[in-house]
């Protein structure tokens, strides 16, 4: 597999299950494929928000990962490549995120204890798999190790984790591949925005049937979607001050998943036959 320079994209790994990933990824209110990735799932944009908008695809999908890491409660990781520059951002609840890069050449370039982060957050060996996250952060030495190679082994490492994409979706190839790919994965679906009420109901209504059912309804569902709101109000404020779109998309779904949630759960409590 071959990073081009001209290759743009990228993809959002979660590590829950589709059920779980497919109410916030909903919420973003942008168009994805979403499949099972063995114990993870991957989402793929349907679009390019990155190519007329002022953010790039690391800011973007940056953004989308912290509010899909909210509403799920799971690691987010996304990854991207762009011009021959490839890295990552790891996103986990209301957790900092990190995030690393490299140049075409392989130079990394990122937080110091990024690779840390990702190995305790994800549960890797923190002995024989770190050390290994830590040679993807050396410069020189290997001159096929170039930004290609790097965000490729950490893909790989990551398959200890039980990360198993779908035949096709493999970073550095461009988004019309991705999405096409991402089309043919077994149990892929398209999530397209169809209205908040149709969207939030249908959702909720589907995970409240499944183990997730008490952080939808009941005490649990009740203080989900005060945090939430309580975080997606000062982030939304701060995002529009600075004028990005990504954080700010992050701000509105948290807003909306917060409000959504205690609605949800005062409708189910008056109507219990009826949502």
């Amino acid at each position: 597999m071959s990073i081009s320079s001209a290759a743009t994209g990228g993809m959002l790994l979660c590590r829950a299950e589709p059920l779980a990933v497919r109410p916030p990824a909903h919420l973003l209110r942008v168009h994805l494929l979403l499949a099972p990735a063995g114990a993870w799932s991957v989402l793929v944009p349907e679009d390019k928000p990155w190519r007329d908008g002022p953010e790039t695809v690391a800011e973007v999908l940056s953004g989308w990962g912290s509010a899909l890491a909210i509403g799920t409660d799971r690691a987010v990781l996304s990854l991207w490549w762009e011009g021959g520059r490839t890295g990552f951002a790891l996103a986990g609840g209301f957790r900092r995120t990190v995030s690393y890069a490299w140049d075409a050449a392989g130079s990394p370039a990122g937080e110091p204890d990024a690779m840390r982060a990702l190995s305790a957050r994800l549960g890797l060996d923190p002995v024989l798999d770190l050390e290994e996250l830590e040679r993807l952060t050396r410069a020189g030495g290997d001159p096929a190790a170039d930004g290609e190679a790097r965000l490729l082994a950490l893909v790989a490492l990551l398959a200890r984790t039980g990360l198993a994409l779908p035949p096709g979706l493999a970073p550095g190839e461009s988004a019309d591949r991705l999405r096409g790919a991402a089309r043919l994965a077994p149990g892929a679906v398209t999530l397209e925005w169809s209205g908040w009420r149709d969207a939030v109901r249908a959702e909720l209504d589907a995970v409240e049937r499944g183990p997730l059912g008490p952080w939808v309804r009941g005490p649990r569902a009740r203080l989900l979607g005060a945090a939430h709101m309580a975080a997606g109000a000062p982030l939304l404020v701060w995002a529009s001050h600075r004028r990005s779109p990504g954080w700010a998309t992050a701000g509105a779904v948290l807003l909306a998943h917060g409000a959504a949630s205690l609605a949800y759960d005062r409708a189910r409590a008056r109507h219990p036959d009826r949502a």
